[in-house]
């Protein structure tokens, strides 16, 4: 069980109160969110819709008001909070929820304090926030299943799925599954050629921080890799007194045509008297 301290940061003006439920459970997969503040002018009729969540979650609001038109003044309280919660030294990493590359620079600047980051946000983010962040987690794969009774994910993903809402060039998109899974499996094998499940996925998350296996219509990597016509999966146990099945993944090796062998004629010879 991961039990990292860390603070969960969020700008209302970019965040979905019907998100929270779940983005919050997602947290708890990276650990403890010791600190949980939201940043937003609550005297504005927009953010309304947040009272009742933050109430049952125990988010804690942060007044800013909006001093002038087209300056966000939001975003400076959040970093200012930031900066001021990592020279306390008491956290491992933060939570920045927002779809907002303005906390491009602030989510560098923790990562070179050595803390992690994990960002939230829609998939309308733009990339140099997404790949700013240790890992990435697309609000949309978190809605709560009462939200998602209109959206019907697929059930199965073919090697060649491209997702379906595909953002704008300026916006970070979902990378195409078999050139980036394929990749991690060959630099994770070893000598025979197989690559263990969670190898592969820290080389994913490490070269693409959005990686989700969500993402593609899988709760789990190894839904994923199981349902990947170009990859071969076997179970192993470890040893006899481990009850733990680990997962080995290779690309599939090409088939190698049998040669035919032509039989030739019997030839017979005769030696000659001399």
């Amino acid at each position: 069980m991961n039990n990292d301290k860390l603070a969960v940061l969020i700008d209302a003006d970019n965040a979905q109160p019907s998100t929270i439920k779940a983005l919050l459970a997602e947290v708890s997969r990276y650990g403890t969110a010791s600190i949980k503040r939201i940043y937003g002018d609550w005297t504005s009729d927009r953010l309304k819709g947040w009272k009742t969540v933050l109430n049952i979650y125990a988010v804690q609001p942060i007044q800013q008001f909006a001093y002038t038109n087209g300056k966000n003044a939001t975003d400076a309280a959040l970093i200012i909070d930031a900066m001021d919660l990592l020279h306390s030294g008491q956290l491992n990493g933060f939570c920045l929820v927002s779809s907002d590359s303005d906390f491009t620079r602030l989510a560098t600047r923790i990562r070179e304090a050595g803390l992690v980051v994990y960002g939230f946000g829609e998939r309308k983010t733009p990339t140099p926030f997404v790949v700013a962040c240790d890992k990435f987690v697309y609000t949309e794969i978190l809605r709560d299943a009462e939200t998602q009774n209109d959206d019907k994910a697929p059930s199965t993903v073919t090697d060649s799925h491209t997702p379906a809402a595909m953002p704008a060039t300026d916006e970070a998109t979902i990378p195409p599954l078999k050139p980036i899974l394929s990749a991690a499996v060959t630099a994770a094998a070893l000598d025979d050629g197989w690559a263990h499940l969670g190898q592969i996925g820290h080389l994913l998350v490490k070269n693409h921080s959005s990686f989700d296996p969500r993402n593609y219509g899988f709760q789990k990597l190894g839904e994923l890799v199981r349902n990947q016509s170009y990859l071969e999966v076997k179970e192993a146990q470890p040893n006899t007194k481990s009850a733990t099945i680990q997962l080995y993944i290779r690309l599939k090796q090409p088939t190698v045509p049998a040669r035919t062998i032509t039989a030739r004629p019997l030839t017979s010879t005769k030696r000659t008297k001399r």
